[in-house]
């Protein structure tokens, strides 16, 4: 079985290398945490946004930065491809770990999710446990962790806190927005299993998605990087699982049919008295989803992309 902490430390190991090029700041921690900032007080970049994925991905996926026509306006964008599409999405990627400690709190994903097994049924369901010796995790927040939050997270994963290796990049940066559109196939994934799709059957997974720009502060941020997914992404997989229950549910899958879909998503959440449990759940996916069911040779699609929200979300200017 693959061992995602031990891909990943490969990818954050290349990171530390290439610091300077990719504009981080390694921070070395009493207890021996290492902890690479990629936008907290630096630059970070796109450089950085792209090794950032491969980490939440555990490097079982191929990534490429390509560009997105957004009402006859180029944005960057990013597309994914992986032949691991549980195991690097679901055992990895997903960002199933809330970590709060004291005041501190941030969202964790990437590969050190699966020695906590951060969420445990999720961990049940796609029948996969690493051990490795090391843990590697990504943090979504505006402060780097202090050594309380690393030493409870090693102790978490059963780690020695000088074998967690930890980047944190914001919302609100240049790689943190990267790596959010990269989640695009496992964003499709995530909703697919929420409506009971059986995603053990998901034999590759294909996305692309744009990239927002940075438009405010972290929770603006947090609602243009979503509608990238929800509004302009588009997902593709490949599958063997039965026919019918392909055509039966993926009309469920694209974000069109949440009651929450419509607005910027920022808008949404803050008419929600910025509370997520009054914001369906179901938005959170690709704008579109196609299909190949291998086992019949037919595929099938649904969902359409709305650029207009899209462009509101970023709120560019035309002068």
């Amino acid at each position: 079985m693959i061992s995602v902490n031990e891909t990943g430390l490969c990818v954050f190991n290349e990171m530390l290398d290439f610091a300077n090029e990719m504009n981080l700041e390694i921070h070395e921690q009493k207890n021996g945490s290492t902890v690479i900032d990629a936008g907290v007080s630096v630059a970070g970049g796109y450089e950085a946004g792209l090794y950032l994925s491969r980490i939440c991905l555990a490097d079982l996926a191929d990534l490429e930065y390509t560009t997105f026509d957004l009402g006859g306006i180029m944005v960057p964008a990013i597309r994914v491809s992986t032949d691991h599409p549980i195991v690097a999405c679901m055992a990895s990627q997903y960002a199933g770990w809330r970590i709060s400690v004291g005041k501190y709190f941030a969202m964790g994903s990437g590969p050190a999710r699966a020695l906590s097994l951060n969420p445990k049924k999720l961990y049940a369901e796609i029948n996969y446990k690493d051990s490795y010796s090391d843990a590697v995790l990504v943090l979504e927040s505006d402060k780097l962790p202090p050594e309380e939050v690393t030493e409870k997270i090693a102790k978490d994963c059963n780690v020695d806190p000088s074998n967690l290796h930890i980047v944190v990049a914001p919302t609100a940066s240049i790689a943190g927005s990267v790596q959010i559109s990269a989640r695009i196939v496992e964003t499709g994934i995530h909703k697919m299993e929420s409506i009971g799709f059986d995603i053990n059957t998901i034999k590759s997974g294909y996305g692309i998605a744009p990239i927002s720009p940075i438009v405010g502060d972290s929770t603006k941020c947090m609602g243009s990087t979503n509608d990238c997914i929800i509004y302009c992404g588009k997902t593709y997989y490949n599958v063997r699982y039965d026919m019918e229950k392909v055509k039966e549910l993926i009309v469920k899958v694209p974000s069109g049919t949440s009651s929450s879909y419509g607005k910027p998503f920022f808008t949404t959440f803050k008419e929600a008295g910025f509370d997520f449990f009054k914001v369906d759940a179901g938005v959170f996916a690709p704008s579109e989803i196609t299909i190949n069911e291998l086992n019949s040779a037919k595929t099938f699609t649904s969902g359409k992309i709305d650029q207009e929200v899209l462009m509101k979300s970023f709120g560019i200017s035309r002068l």
